[in-house]
């Protein structure tokens, strides 16, 4: 093929809109009109992020945060954390903190320059395949959704750093596709590869880009041995970023630990929930997750019919189709549908809003010519999202950060461990090793202090799954071998089991109670109430508990 031929595009799929309207957006004088509306929504938002940047870590952040910082420290991760979840959004919280300091709100300050690169991306990419106003409309839906508290959208979780990773992969492997350079299928695999190492729900994106190259090379009736060339750049690169993070992880000496927990109990984990279970979570979860901006969802559902009226756009209906199919694909991962998986299928809702407001635009100027009966959509979609952004102002500009921790995560003691945390630094000496009975490894990251356990979380070791009695005892085992100086004991249901089914607690229980009876003496006390008194040294010891939540902080006894 010719320099001039490989300069123009090798396929039409999907379809570049050049509709000329100024609504559509394809008219160079709206160009700028459009990127100052990118401007504002990534501003907005960015802003709304920034005020509330102080809010205390969740436990996965927490755990993200103490992983990243062992690594910073040249730790090897999973011989001091024991996850199912594989390293990349450990490194991810690495190279924010090396770059922005280690406190809650710094993490949260590189969230929000995720959150606004993915914004960004979402629009280039519908703009790419639908025009400029249905990527505005998408990218002022993904910044609105991500956001909202109904997807826990301000913690750090890996669905971030996922969605911001395989959308960067889309958008190269359209161009790979446009240009047919082997090497951009390469740098697209890779992006969808380290989408992957960010958290396993991540490998569906690489499988829907196989499934649309095929779709490519059948659709024009093209050798399969070029599809095959595009195939493997891409898998090569897909698989470079895991294989180098096995090669760097058995070097460290620990991959034992790594493929047990990221594979063989993941395994376990993944199947924990029946079919009839993942349905009830999906109805429930669906609708808590809908509800603040319900409209905006609503108008993504229009968006899917717009290949049936919409002739512009049919020529793209298998890469919106298959992308919003394998997108919630992700989000199914072992049935769970937890709010913050949702994130993995924004981007697609995002893009079929974007899409029901274009082509409702262009099919009401088609139909009356006038361009304030064509604008309709656009006012439709202003309301929906004002009226997202109303319902959801007091989380959005009036709550305090701790507020917002509240209203989001009540009962769970987030608060508490930053006050714990504080208290820990203040009186335990700096190289104390330190044990949580409970899940919640950001008092880990805020006293930077190690773990006496691998295991920060109680969860796998109240799962009913058949390695449960084992991590129980294995746990006990490493505690009691560290002697830590301080341990936090955590009376809470939410810091124990993640759901209804639990494997026996009568070991783990009468364990806990003998040992800390034995070596430890009550030091501190965080007693959740209408809100949460704190007792300290001798009054702690003395304090009659009026509550069933609360957490303890016991210092060892002397030898």
């Amino acid at each position: 093929m010719s320099r001039s031929q490989a300069s123009v595009p090798a396929n039409n799929i999907p379809l570049q809109t050049n509709v000329k309207s100024s609504l559509s957006g394809s008219s160079s004088k709206s160009r700028y009109l459009y990127y100052a509306l990118l401007l504002l929504i990534v501003v907005f938002f960015g802003f709304i992020r920034f005020r509330l940047r102080d809010m205390p870590l969740e436990r996965d952040e927490g755990e993200f945060a103490y992983g990243g910082q062992l690594l910073l420290q040249g730790a090897s991760l999973y011989e001091f954390v024991y996850t199912v979840k594989l390293p990349g959004t450990h490194a991810a919280y690495a190279l924010l903190m090396g770059v922005l300091g280690q406190t809650q709100g710094r993490i949260h300050v590189g969230l929000l320059v995720v959150n606004a690169a993915t914004t960004l991306l979402v629009f280039f990419l519908c703009r790419r395949l639908f025009g400029s106003l249905a990527g505005i409309v998408a990218a002022a839906s993904y910044a609105l959704l991500s956001t909202s508290p109904s997807v826990a959208g301000f913690a750090g979780h890996a669905t971030h750093f996922v969605v911001f990773f395989a959308l960067s992969g889309v958008l190269v492997l359209l161009k790979a596709v446009d240009s047919e350079r082997n090497r951009l299928f390469f740098w697209a695999g890779l992006s969808f590869g380290i989408a992957f190492l960010m958290k396993q729900p991540g490998a569906a994106f690489l499988c829907w880009a196989l499934v649309y190259l095929a779709w490519i090379t059948f659709r024009q009736s093209a050798k399969w041995n070029r599809f095959a060339r595009w195939a493997a750049a891409l898998l090569v690169g897909g698989v470079l970023p895991f294989a180098a993070t096995c090669l760097w992880i058995w070097r460290s000496g620990s991959f034992g630990k790594f493929w047990f927990w990221t594979f063989r109990y993941a395994r376990e984990y993944g199947t924990n929930v029946t079919g009839a279970e993942g349905l009830t979570f999906l109805g429930r979860e669906t609708v808590h997750v809908t509800e603040p901006a319900v409209w905006v969802w609503a108008l993504a559902v229009v968006g899917l019919s717009t290949f049936i009226w919409c002739g512009r756009v049919r020529s793209s209906v298998f890469f919106a189709t298959s992308f919003t199919l394998f997108s919630f694909l992700a989000l199914s991962a072992g049935l769970y549908f937890r709010p913050h998986y949702f994130i993995l299928f924004l981007p697609a809702v995002s893009m079929l809003a974007g899409l029901a407001v274009s082509c409702g635009v262009e099919g009401l100027q088609r139909w009356k010519g006038s361009r304030t009966v064509s604008a309709i959509p656009v006012v439709i979609f202003l309301l929906a999202f004002g009226m997202a952004v109303y319902q959801q102002r007091e989380f959005l500009f009036q709550m305090a950060a701790i507020q917002a921790c509240e209203h989001i995560y009540r009962p769970n003691p987030f608060p508490e461990a930053l006050e714990i945390s504080n208290y820990i630094n203040s009186n335990a000496s700096p190289n104390a090793k330190i044990a949580v009975i409970g899940s919640e490894p950001e008092i880990y990251f805020y006293t930077q202090r190690r773990s006496a356990s691998g295991y920060i979380y109680t969860y796998p070791l109240l799962e009913p799954q058949k390695y449960a009695l084992t991590m129980q005892k294995e746990m006990e085992a490493e505690i009691e071998k560290a002697r830590p100086e301080v341990l936090v004991l955590v009376n809470n249901p939410k810091s124990w089991v993640a759901w209804n089914k639990t494997a026996p607690t009568d070991e783990i229980l009468a364990w806990a109670n003998g040992y800390i009876r034995q070596h430890y003496v009550v030091d501190g006390l965080a007693e959740r109430g209408d809100k949460t008194k704190y007792y300290w040294g001798v009054e702690a010891r003395d304090h009659q508990l009026a509550s069933q939540l609360y957490v303890y902080v016991l210092k060892r006894k002397p030898a």
